[in-house]
């Protein structure tokens, strides 16, 4: 739903998944958009991780799988998006990922589209990445930040959502959130505000520590401290 989004979920893959091509694209990336984009076309097999600024008027052959984390407010663009795979006679496979409290957003798209939908059980041998993402987070300041600006903008994007009597931020379980995201610790934001959250445990770590990687951004930032 967001670039913030596509930037840490890109970076992400790129260190959980080995031997894959994962790609990033989003509409902040004005002048490598299409340089990225060319690039995954010639790919013979890859992960793109994208906004919307991927819904129309691109074409991608041999598309087998889209996966729609955050269902669209339009429900023709939830079709339009489904229709980048199976494309010339060509068979794909499109999964939207709901919460039990979005469940009639499927009711939504059968009155909208007249487009049936299947449930698909959860996988039951996954694979638990976060405490590694959160390493990562623990090892390097731009991807604690990342995560953070993640979260926040996925909060940010939930609560405009056009659906949002289905999609109501009211109902959110901001722990588990924080949780899917690997966060170390809550931000601090309007949504949050007077709110606990005993179902999240922070890590006993001063983030303030946390350096990054990058030498030459530590120095501004060592440097922004000292000021």
């Amino acid at each position: 739903s967001t670039c913030a989004c596509v930037e840490y979920y890109g970076k992400a893959l790129e260190s959980l998944i080995k031997q894959v091509k994962i790609m990033s694209i989003h509409g902040k990336m004005k002048h490598k958009r299409n340089k990225i984009f060319t690039e995954f076309r010639k790919l013979p097999g890859g992960i793109l991780v994208c906004t919307d600024v991927m819904a129309r008027g691109i074409d991608i052959p041999e598309v087998h799988w889209v996966l729609q984390y955050d269902p669209p407010s339009s429900a023709s663009a939830f079709v339009h998006r489904c229709g980048r795979t199976a494309r010339i006679g060509n068979v794909g496979s499109a999964l939207v990922f709901l919460l039990p409290m979005e469940e009639s957003y499927v009711n939504f798209l059968s009155i909208n589209q007249k487009c049936p939908m299947q449930e698909m059980k959860p996988q039951t041998n996954v694979l638990d990445l976060l405490p590694k993402l959160k390493s990562m987070a623990l090892a390097d300041r731009a991807v604690f930040e990342k995560g953070m600006k993640a979260f926040v903008s996925y909060i940010q994007a939930y609560a405009k959502h056009e659906c949002n009597l289905i999609f109501r931020i009211k109902d959110l379980d901001f722990a588990s959130l924080a949780r899917g995201f690997a966060l170390l610790k809550m931000p601090k934001m309007p949504e949050l505000r007077g709110k606990c959250f005993p179902d999240f445990t922070p890590v006993s770590v001063n983030t303030d520590s946390i350096s990054f990687k990058d030498k030459n951004r530590e120095k501004q930032r060592q440097k922004k401290l000292e000021e």
